[in-house]
């Protein structure tokens, strides 16, 4: 909301009441009067108002004679002209502090007629007095839009409302206090305008607070639109392995016992052993043989610890490896790797029971072996499956010393193309052949398709795909990207073959 659209007025409205007491409204007309007769000459013989107690009063008319009628008549346009005046003095006061009422002017008339014995009848609008003045006109209340009789009452913005009408529009309730929010022509509590507009972290689910400056500073999560207090990336608040958001404070990650969080939307899908992704693996390899790129040697793969895929990592003579998380390995050299041969079970906020199995791998071809760290999304994966798949193409197809950019590049591609065939419906990256189409719904027909949450998690995956940082990931999978989609996979990866390039 922009900040001219906002006010915060302290102050703002005008406490008024339409009835002044009884004692008020006669002293106030008795010292006009009384200052009226006090030099009205030997006529009068000093008969001045007489006061008898607060709630009576008793004027004593003078005796007048027939030489006295030009001084009578005179003494009444004098008084006339008193209770004008005070009619005009009130109508300058400001809105909302006026004390002029029909009982006033009742008051008045009472005592000019009981003043003088002839009968011409009184002025209730002395042809001096101010046009706008109407005794018998109230003010609208802007709330109700009923009048406003008598008691007390706001003014603001022009208006008036009844104490009670004066409404917040967040939650409905008068609004009291000495300051209150504007916004356009709607009247907000403070604290209700507070909660509609401050950023809550979405973290701890407190107000995020200002910085030195007085501006509020938060952190957003690219994808996910996840709002936080920048504390919380170094309090030790657990972030998601998977799909990188923080834990909420009334939230639940689960630890997967190697100093890695995995959220409960990441849970449902999460592929724990080796098990249980040979399905997944065998659905990827039939992607690629329905895009005329089969793998016909039988390349083992393993789901593997962190601590496994590490070791094997610091074997391996050769390969780059993602900064600052490895996640897949596509194996070139003989070594003996433990794999999770039983899925844990969940104990508490962490799993249990986790059975593991050393397995020596041999050799046969260029490739020993492709391992995964367990414990990931099914989609994130498939897609670590897919890249580690295309390093292992490469490497049987004869493509030898490739720059990081090329070959994790194109790599990247073809990760990205298997996630896209997964999520978006209808996608140009669907495999053509009816083995591999029908293999690719392996996923969706094991627990009756994907969810709204799992697409979504889908579409992020691709997301840090394309929006990586890093030169060889980053940079490498956005150069094969435009090359691929402006010639097409098979001629880019003909012309890797004879240049060790991306065409231009």
């Amino acid at each position: 909301m922009s900040s001219s659209s906002v006010n915060h007025i302290s102050q703002p409205c005008i406490y008024g009441h339409f009835v002044s007491s009884t004692t008020e409204r006669k002293s106030r007309l008795m010292k006009w009067l009384s200052k009226l007769f006090k030099g009205g000459g030997s006529g009068n013989r000093g008969q001045q108002p007489q006061f008898l107690g607060d709630e009576n009063m008793v004027w004593r008319a003078p005796a007048r004679s027939m030489d006295d009628n030009s001084r009578t008549n005179k003494e009444k346009e004098e008084l006339d002209r008193a209770i004008a005046l005070s009619l005009a003095e009130d109508l300058k006061r400001p809105k909302g502090y006026r004390w002029r009422t029909d009982q006033d002017e009742d008051l008045a008339r009472s005592l000019q007629d009981n003043s003088n014995s002839s009968s011409y009848p009184p002025k209730y609008a002395p042809s001096y007095a101010p046009w706008e003045y109407n005794p018998n006109s109230y003010r609208k209340c802007s709330g109700c839009n009923k009048d406003i009789v008598s008691g007390n009452y706001l003014g603001c913005m022009g208006t008036f409302f009844h104490p009670e009408c004066f409404l917040c529009r967040a939650c409905g309730v008068p609004i009291t206090e000495y300051e209150f929010s504007l916004s356009g022509n709607n009247t907000y509590h403070k604290s209700c305008f507070k909660e509609m507009t401050h950023p809550k972290c979405e973290v701890c689910h407190q107000f995020i607070p200002t910085n030195g400056a007085g501006l509020i500073e938060y952190r957003c999560h690219p994808f996910w639109s996840q709002k936080y207090c920048p504390a919380h990336e170094n309090d030790n608040t657990k972030r998601c392995c998977s799909c990188e958001r923080l834990e909420s404070r009334n939230a639940r990650y689960m630890s997967l016992g190697d100093g890695r969080s995995l959220c409960l939307e990441c849970m449902e899908s999460a592929i724990m052993d080796t098990g249980d992704c040979q399905p997944l693996y065998h659905s990827i390899r039939d992607y690629y043989e329905g895009m005329n790129m089969k793998i016909d040697q039988q390349v083992p793969m393993l789901l593997v610890e962190r601590h496994a895929l590490n070791e094997a990592i610091e074997g391996e003579k050769h390969g780059l490896h993602h900064m600052p998380e490895t996640r897949g390995l596509c194996l070139s050299e003989e070594q003996t790797v433990t794999s999770i041969l039983r899925r844990p079970k969940i104990g508490g906020r962490g799993l249990i029971g986790i059975r593991t199995h050393p397995q020596k791998l041999i050799r046969r071809c260029e490739v020993t072996a492709i391992l995964v760290i367990y414990g990931l999304p099914r989609l994130l994966t498939g897609a670590i499956l897919a890249h580690e798949l295309m390093h292992a193409w490469l490497r049987l197809k004869g493509y030898r010393n490739l720059t990081p950019e090329v070959e994790e590049g194109i790599c990247q591609v073809l990760s990205h193309m298997w996630l896209e065939s997964e999520v978006v419906p209808g996608s140009r990256n669907m495999p053509s052949t009816s083995t591999a189409s029908s293999s690719s719904t392996w996923s969706s027909s094991k627990k009756g398709g994907k969810s709204q949450a799992e697409s979504k998690l889908g579409e992020f995956f691709m997301h840090q795909i394309a929006h990586d940082a890093s030169p060889a990931y980053g940079g490498g999978f956005r150069a094969a990207y435009a090359a691929v989609n402006k010639y097409g996979l098979r001629s880019t990866l003909d012309h890797i073959r004879l240049t060790g390039n991306f065409p231009l």
